[in-house]
């Protein structure tokens, strides 16, 4: 009789359990090291994985980018290559002063100069960066992914922050740096513009309110004038152009000796009767003069300014689809 040539398979397998041998025989064994030091120096391949922010636990997002970050340095070392997989953590930033912030219990930033002392709070910074990277290492282990966690690189080494101002010294001498203008979100505590993912990462920044909103009348010719909605009145002061959507319909309606325009759909906000005399398309409006509500501009009236501009983002969901433009603001 043929003896079979493998162990029987035991078909009720713990997976945790091993999860876990698994992942102590690695460690005891040293089989990632070994995958580097195995292979020779003459022929390399380096990872330097994008660096997360050090303030929260690894997601779904995370976790899943791994993966792709795993199986790629897990090839070449397959063909032969000695990989190096450099983990990195960034550290710079809001998000890390902000959990300091809390844990200090500190209400303004004066009171870091004032009452903590600016050494004391950059120590506890980085005493909080140690902390968290330990967590994110056990993470890391657990979806078995090979990470070089003791030689990893953060943002807050000085190597590293003498490499980016070098680089960028670099950029500002071939005059590859210049000074310009953009919108940015700004927070009055930290005194500081901050970015898109620094809002989103407080789930307490947005909330659904309802407010008032108001409606102007700019002068178009005589006894005609667009109706504009704005949610925010305190910018009629710098308004120098409203916006249509070239591609709705709009309507010119008579109320008494007055002829308003406004989206079609939006005539429901007219509390009076009305006639609608005309029909037109967004982009007929556009390139029109207005008559600013105020004289006080040093902005000369033939330049572009006071105009009717398109804008694909202005519907007829609310208001009465036009909407003004100040001075300012990412449109």
């Amino acid at each position: 009789m043929k003896k079979n040539q493998f162990e029987p398979v035991n078909t009720q397998v713990n997976f945790p359990e091993l999860e876990e041998w698994v992942l102590k025989y690695w460690k005891e064994h040293k089989i990632f090291e070994k995958s580097i030091e195995s292979r020779s120096k003459d022929k390399t391949w380096t990872f330097l994985d994008g660096p997360p922010f050090i303030t929260g636990l690894p997601h779904y997002g995370s976790l899943l980018s791994s993966i792709p970050k795993d199986v790629f340095p897990r090839f070449w070392t397959m063909k032969g290559y000695r990989v190096r997989r450099v983990w990195g953590w960034d550290c710079h930033g809001l998000p890390a002063e902000n959990k300091v912030e809390k844990k200090l219990k500190i209400k303004r930033k004066k009171d870091i100069e004032e009452k903590i002392g600016v050494k004391t709070f950059i120590d506890e910074c980085k005493l909080y960066v140690k902390d968290v990277s330990g967590e994110w290492e056990w993470y890391v282990d657990h979806i078995a992914r090979w990470v070089d966690f003791k030689n990893a690189y953060k943002t807050m080494d000085k190597p590293y922050m003498e490499t980016v101002m070098w680089i960028f010294k670099q950029m500002y001498d071939k005059g590859h740096i210049y000074k310009g203008l953009r919108v940015s979100l700004y927070c009055p505590h930290c005194s500081t513009p901050i970015s898109n993912f620094e809002v989103a990462m407080d789930a307490d920044n947005y909330k659904s309110i309802s407010e008032p909103t108001a409606v102007y009348k700019y002068k178009l010719e005589p006894s005609t004038f667009l109706l504009a909605w704005s949610t925010t009145p305190w910018n009629k002061v710098a308004t120098t152009a409203l916006a249509v959507n070239p591609k709705l319909d709009y309507v010119k309606v008579k109320q008494g000796d007055t002829y308003y325009i406004l989206a079609k759909t939006t005539t429901k906000m007219l509390k009076d009767e009305y006639e609608i005399v005309e029909e037109l398309k967004g982009k007929e409006l556009v390139g029109k003069k207005f008559v600013p509500h105020y004289d006080y501009y040093l902005i000369e009236k033939e330049k572009k300014a006071f105009v009717v501009v398109p804008g694909d983002f202005v519907t007829a969901d609310e208001g009465t689809g036009i909407v003004t433009i100040a001075a300012y603001g990412e449109e």
